[in-house]
């Protein structure tokens, strides 16, 4: 009797990076967190407004106005595409802005910014004020 091996091959798990959803982590000054879902592709400027946050953008994620300042914790750095010459101009202007700050138009999400944390800053978000009459 002849004895017959038979391999079975099964395919590879492979995970589809284009639809991969991204966990990430966005955090007020006030110490509130949010955790949204995202997909590559999509600048945060518009991760946070298809989500309603209230970020000023005044210009549109142009990168001429620094209205989309937030802050990236040092951990997160090496992930992110480095900032562009225009996007260091605009940063400098900003009196708060510090070696952790970035523009929310300027970044747009990669597989690897599954987990990303940020922080909007105060200055970014439209303040709401209600008047009594």
């Amino acid at each position: 009797m002849q004895t017959i091996a038979v391999a079975r091959i099964e395919p590879p798990l492979v995970e589809d990076d284009e639809d991969k959803i991204l966990k990430i982590h966005i955090y007020l000054a006030d110490g509130s967190h949010f955790q949204r879902e995202a997909i590559a592709g999509l600048r945060l400027l518009d991760l946070l407004r298809m989500y309603g946050f209230p970020v000023k953008a005044e210009c549109g994620g142009a990168c001429v106005c620094g209205t989309c300042h937030i802050r990236i914790p040092e951990r997160w750095q090496h992930v992110l595409p480095p900032p562009t010459d225009e996007e260091l101009a605009k940063l400098d202007d900003i009196p708060t802005a510090d070696e952790s700050s970035r523009l929310a138009c300027q970044i747009e999400t990669t597989n690897e910014m599954d987990g990303l944390e940020f922080e909007i800053q105060p200055d970014s978000l439209v303040q709401t004020y209600w008047v009594a009459g």
